[in-house]
């Protein structure tokens, strides 16, 4: 049996983006019950030199976004990080999962040998879909996911595996 690449992109990235929403939801409450500042969850870093919880949901949403546009060979939309609270975190999300919602399937399925280019400061690295997909998209996207989990979790918000998994 063979999986498509929309059925390998589209719904692993809405499913974990929908995990992260209910994670920022639970994030939320936690800090409004306990008189806690929503900033301090919103600006916590794992270490001194890794981005902040908001840059992380940030980055998941841009990976999310851009691997479909990418394996779709179109434009990604280009969205400022400006989110500073929980609430603008939620709508960046719920952007993110309409626009990917939005790519058909049929532009994604056969994107396995499209040529896909990631430009980092260090210089060009070229793959093609399938590769792209399944060796950077997603490990980079559950990163920054993860990431956003492990923050809130330290912080002791009360979620678990099952709120990072999402609904299925």
């Amino acid at each position: 049996m063979t999986i498509s690449m929309h059925a390998a992109s589209v719904p692993v990235f809405k499913q974990a983006l929908g995990g992260l929403s209910g994670v920022l939801t639970k994030a939320a409450a936690h800090a409004e019950a306990r008189k806690i500042d929503p900033s301090v969850l919103l600006t916590e870093r794992l270490a001194p030199d890794m981005f902040a919880l908001t840059r992380q949901v940030q980055i998941a949403s841009d990976t999310a976004k851009g691997a479909v546009a990418r394996l779709a060979g179109v434009a990604a939309p280009k969205w400022e990080d400006t989110e500073s609270s929980f609430a603008e975190l939620q709508e960046r999300i719920g952007k993110t999962i309409a626009y990917i919602e939005s790519i058909p399937a049929e532009s994604i399925d056969g994107s396995e040998e499209r040529d896909v280019t990631i430009t980092l400061r260090s210089g060009d690295i070229h793959f093609k879909g399938q590769r792209y997909l399944l060796n950077w998209a997603l490990p980079n996207f559950f990163f920054h996911v993860t990431t956003a989990y492990n923050l809130l979790r330290h912080d002791g918000v009360e979620i678990g595996k099952r709120d990072f998994l999402g609904a299925f």
